[in-house]
């Protein structure tokens, strides 16, 4: 049974009654000129989840030629309503005249359930992403959802499997892969222009510290109950959910009920590349080594072609090989030597996916039903290092890794730790 059968009366009763934040949209007459497209071809959207990193993914996609923003939902009724002011202030400006258009909701599923909305853009708290993303693909949804993929190895593989039997277009919102610096990094490594590949060294931060927060009033504003989710109940508390003028990424992920520190969130962007310019999108690490202050002073990876990446507190991905390196972040691409920076790939050689837009990619693979450039495959094994990481951190001591079964074998300590128990009513 698909989620949009699932709706119940009740359910229908409550929308009408108000559950939707505003009237539900009238159709306006806009000139198709303002969407890019005819409304046959037009590809309409919703966001779930109107956050600060959602400022930036719905500006990006007004200002993609053939979509039109046709509904907004988050918890906190201040962002939802500035979504929702984004959305129509852009169409009134394009227009000259006031346009009322976009529908705001409190829960997703209520967006999820409209038939007229053909894809959906997910920015919620790492802790919300499975869910949204497996009932979005239930929905007949196709589906953009920020990084990290997911908040477990287990999550991760059930988000790509209800991709894959639903049959999905998704992009994870791994964007650097979209940055000619990284593609370019990437295939001077994986065509043996710095020799054979020895290290990798990841610049990311640490596990989340879950250091404790006291007990705050629960704004007017927020649905608290709804935020918390799936994850394990807590108090309220402002550094997990900051009041719309206090214009700073949120603190949620340093609490590992939530997300999973500096080792997901920027680890899914270094990580992801590390990955890449290995050539392991489809697999993984055979061994994780967490610091001991002996032999090992950094987290540190083996995989099984004898290649090591360790993490240190630095930023961007170092590539070492037995003739060069090659060092590589946002806006900066350094090569030892310094000319290898300009070679041209060979047309007989590999060259990487080039995309350069990661939004206009993602909308292209959706017109043409074809992978985008971080399909749902490469965040989950992109993440699974991450979580890899922070599971060997907990545990202090060395992990083995099957990454074709996607278990520790033998170690049902670290197996235990692919998953995690889900606050009722939700589950994957």
């Amino acid at each position: 049974m698909t989620v949009r059968q699932c709706v119940s009366r009740r359910q229908f009763l409550k929308r009408a009654a108000g559950t939707v934040v505003g009237t539900i949209a009238l159709p306006y007459f806009v000139p198709s000129v303002v969407f890019g497209a005819a409304p046959s071809d037009r590809i309409t959207l919703g966001f779930i989840g109107s956050g600060k990193q959602s400022k930036h993914l719905i500006r990006s996609f007004l200002n993609s030629p053939g979509t039109q923003v046709v509904a907004v939902c988050d918890v906190d009724k201040l962002k939802l309503q500035r979504g929702q002011k984004m959305v129509e202030d852009f169409y009134a400006g394009k227009t000259g005249q006031p346009y009322k258009g976009c529908d705001a909701y409190g829960d997703f599923r209520d967006l999820i359930a409209r038939d007229d909305i053909d894809a959906v853009v997910i920015s919620t708290p790492d802790h919300w992403h499975a869910i949204t993303v497996i009932q979005s693909a239930q929905a007949g949804k196709d589906i953009y959802c920020e990084k990290p993929l997911s908040q477990t190895i287990i999550e991760a593989r059930a988000m790509v499997n209800a991709v894959r039997r639903y049959g999905r277009i998704f992009q994870t919102g791994s964007m650097q892969r979209s940055d000619w610096h990284f593609r370019l990094g990437c295939e001077l490594v994986r065509n043996g222009y710095i020799g054979q590949i020895q290290t990798v060294t990841v610049g990311v931060g640490g596990p989340a510290q879950d250091r404790p927060l006291p007990a705050e009033p629960v704004p007017d504003y927020l649905d608290w109950d709804m935020w918390v989710g799936p994850a394990p109940w807590r108090p309220y508390h402002s550094e997990l959910s900051p009041h719309i003028s206090v214009d700073v990424f949120p603190h949620w992920r340093n609490h590992s009920d939530f997300g999973g520190g500096g080792m997901t969130d920027w680890g899914a962007h270094h990580f992801d590349i590390a990955q890449w310019g290995l050539g392991m999108d489809d697999t993984g690490p055979v061994e994780i080594i967490p610091p001991d202050n002996k032999d090992y002073k950094v987290l540190t990876y083996r995989y099984a072609n004898g290649v090591t990446m360790t993490r240190d507190n630095a930023n961007g991905v170092l590539f070492t090989g037995t003739e060069g390196k090659v060092e590589v972040n946002r806006g900066h691409l350094k090569t030892w030597p310094e000319s290898l920076k300009d070679q041209q790939i060979g047309p007989d050689q590999i060259h990487l996916y080039d995309s350069r837009n990661h939004y206009v990619d993602w909308l292209d693979a959706v017109r043409k039903r074809t992978k985008p450039i971080c399909d749902v495959e490469t965040g989950c094994r992109s993440v699974t290092v991450c979580h890899l990481g922070n599971i060997a951190y907990k545990l202090k001591r060395s992990l083995k890794w099957d990454p074709e079964r996607e278990i520790f074998p033998g170690d049902s300590e670290a197996n235990r730790m692919l998953s995690r128990a889900m606050r009722g009513p939700w589950h994957v």
